[in-house]
C-alpha cells in the first residue's frame, strides 16, 4: 500500500499488537503517510495534493495558502543581498468552512524534520485557524507553517474558550 520502510515497521508493530499484545484491532493507517525525498533540497509531502483536493472535494470545497521564502540558516550569507539562496516553498490545502488540513507539501531545506510535527497536526485533524493560533517559533522555517497569509483570517481563528 505504501512502500516506506517507517510503513511497514508500523505495520509489523500492530500485527504483533494483533497477535501478541490482545490488540485485536490494531492495524496501521494507511491514510495521511508523511512522505519524504531527502533530495537536494528536501522534499516533504503529507495528504492529498491540490488536484486530489479538487477531485474529491471540487474547486469551491478547498481553498490553498502558500508560502516562497529564504530559509533563514542563509541570513548571514551574502552580505545581507538575495544572491542565490536557495528558495523554500510551502503549500497548505484546506478543506470546508473549518478549513480542515487535507494536504501539505514542502520543498527546501529543513522539510523532512518539519513535516513530521505537521503531520502529527493533521492525523489529529488540524485546521487552518489551529495552525493560525499556534505561536511561532522564530528564527526556523518551521514559523513559516503558522504564518501563512492571510494569518489569522480563518474561522475559528480566535481563542478557543
Amino acid at each position: 500500500k505504501v512502500e516506506l520502510t517507517p510503513m511497514a515497521i508500523a505495520a509489523g508493530r500492530r500485527l504483533a499488537d494483533r497477535l501478541y499484545g490482545n490488540m485485536p484491532n490494531a492495524k496501521a493507517e494507511y491514510d495521511n503517510v508523511p512522505t519524504v525525498v531527502f533530495s537536494h533540497p528536501t522534499i516533504g509531502t503529507v495528504g492529498l495534493t491540490e488536484a486530489e483536493a479538487i477531485q474529491k472535494y471540487g474547486i469551491e470545497g478547498i481553498k490553498t495558502y502558500s508560502s516562497d521564502f529564504i530559509n533563514l540558516y542563509y541570513g548571514p550569507f551574502y552580505k545581507g543581498h538575495p544572491g542565490s539562496k536557495p528558495i523554500t516553498k510551502y503549500k497548505l490545502i484546506c478543506q470546508g468552512p473549518t478549513e480542515r488540513v487535507v494536504g501539505l507539501h514542502m520543498i527546501g531545506m529543513g522539510s523532512d524534520e518539519v513535516l513530521q510535527g505537521f503531520a502529527v497536526a493533521m492525523k489529529m485533524g488540524a485546521t487552518k485557524a489551529d495552525l493560525d493560533r499556534c505561536i511561532a517559533i522564530h528564527p526556523t522555517a518551521a514559523e513559516e507553517m503558522v504564518t501563512l497569509a492571510p494569518w489569522g483570517m480563518s474561522p475559528s481563528s480566535g481563542s478557543k474558550q
